[in-house]
């Protein structure tokens, strides 16, 4: 539905205190991203480590698909000590990112040259504590504010998520760059040294944790319904009685939230997750060889840093604050369509950078406009996201919203260095652009069907 307001209406949604909180937990989000993937992917390159590999383990990263499996457990599930101390969205998002940091220094001190084996082990737990973290944070965000600030808490949290992206990357590699002995030859100590400041700037993460205040949230009461309708299905069974409160736990952690959707949205439900599904493909599949394409291009460490790792990710929180605008104003269904054209298209800017090698200037206008629809996208894709959910299940439902999006993007995206050796950069850039077609479909039908559920 579009706002009637003005344009001076719209902007006032950033000046909301939780809107603007949403910077710090954003930036606890942001930090780990990077460094198990595509900064990871520029230091496993530096290092010797073949393309396919790198594409490979991009797979890491399929944790964040998974992360429906073990939601319920964050969602329903207490600490020890912890919940009682901060509530059970806090005392989730402290665990995970004290695993986080430990995970990092793990990584630090282990050189892929030596040992791959245990660099991919450490950053497997930094991808599961990174996606426990998202799991208990977004469901912090839903439950933080009312649906129509959606959108301007996206964008902030795109905000501080994208500037910890700058430390993750440039930062790391300016780090690197500057206490490297040598830009020729390959050294692990640059890179030790740069993980190890990544490790300790997850205090920033750990310090909000401890300060924010847990979300109002009362008990739900659809959820003792249908703890309530399990009770009386289990009671047939004639269990003992610790077995029947098990079940019962288990029915309303694991299996409601899932029903719950299907019941509300339908016959939709189908079309919204095949829209989930492949709304961020293009850029998701690109992404994995976009720093392996640098370092063929021949920039260095200090241009990647500078342009992709600085311009980029502030024309990507120029685009979100525009995307949080244009779905107060516009509505979110009409930004999604935009975000879609747009993420697509961009992709074909690679194709000609790629044909004009080391280009710095031709780099800063790729990188900056294809940032830049990233985070317009975004912002509107995380509002309709955020949408869908009910309060009840705030964190088992957007966890399985959020795996959705990620699991076939990031599943193709393992292909993406076989599929560069064998035709090389042009036609990958191209395929990826292609694959954004179908997205405008899906967005188009959504938006139908969306329109027809209001108009009833």
């Amino acid at each position: 539905m579009r706002s009637t307001g003005s344009w001076s209406h719209a902007l006032r949604v950033y000046t909301h205190p939780r809107v603007l909180g949403m910077l710090s937990l954003g930036f606890s989000a942001g930090l780990p991203l990077l460094l198990i993937l595509g900064t990871l992917s520029f230091w496993l390159r530096e290092a010797g480590i073949d393309r396919t590999t790198i594409g490979h383990l991009s797979w890491i990263g399929l944790a964040y698909s998974f992360k429906w499996l073990w939601s319920p457990l964050v969602d329903r599930l207490s600490l020890p000590l912890l919940t009682q101390w901060l509530g059970r969205r806090r005392a989730w998002l402290l665990l995970s990112q004290i695993i986080i940091a430990v995970a990092l220094a793990g990584m630090a001190v282990t050189d892929p040259v030596v040992n791959l084996t245990h660099l991919v082990f450490f950053a497997l737990a930094v991808a599961f504590a990174s996606a426990t973290q998202d799991i208990a944070l977004d469901a912090y965000r839903i439950e933080a504010v009312a649906v129509e600030l959606q959108g301007a808490m996206a964008a902030t949290y795109q905000a501080g998520y994208r500037v910890a992206m700058i430390l993750a990357s440039a930062g790391v590699l300016w780090i690197a760059a500057a206490v490297d002995p040598s830009a020729i030859t390959y050294d692990h100590a640059p890179w030790r040294f740069a993980y190890l400041v990544m490790a300790v700037s997850m205090i920033v993460g750990i310090i909000t944790t401890l300060i924010i205040q847990e979300p109002d949230v009362p008990y739900s009461r659809l959820i003792s319904e249908n703890e309530k309708i399990a009770q009386q299905a289990i009671a047939h069974w004639h269990l003992p009685p610790c077995i029947s409160s098990l079940l019962v736990w288990l029915y309303g952690a694991l299996i409601a939230p899932f029903r719950d959707f299907i019941v509300r949205h339908g016959r939709q439900a189908l079309l919204i997750l095949s829209l989930i599904a492949v709304y961020r493909i293009s850029d998701v599949v690109m992404g994995v060889m976009s720093n392996p394409f640098y370092v063929d291009m021949g920039y260095s460490k200090d241009e990647v840093a500078t342009i992709s790792k600085v311009y980029g990710v502030i024309m990507t929180i120029a685009g979100a604050a525009i995307g949080g605008i244009l779905t107060v104003k516009l509505g979110i269904m009409r930004t999604l369509l935009l975000g879609a054209i747009l993420s697509a298209m961009t992709n074909l800017l690679f194709v000609w950078l790629a044909g004009r090698g080391h280009d710095v200037s031709g780099l800063i206008f790729t990188i900056s406009a294809d940032n830049l629809s990233a985070g317009i996208a975004s912002s509107a894709f995380i509002a309709y996201l955020s949408g869908l959910t009910n309060s009840a299940y705030s964190a088992t439902q957007y966890a399985l919203f959020s795996s959705v999006m990620l699991l076939l993007p990031k599943f193709i995206a393992g292909f993406s260095g076989q599929f560069v050796d064998a035709y090389g950069y042009e036609n990958f850039f191209i395929a990826t652009a292609l694959l954004g077609l179908p997205v405008l479909v899906l967005v188009w039908l959504a938006g139908q069907a969306k329109f027809e559920t209001s108009a009833r």
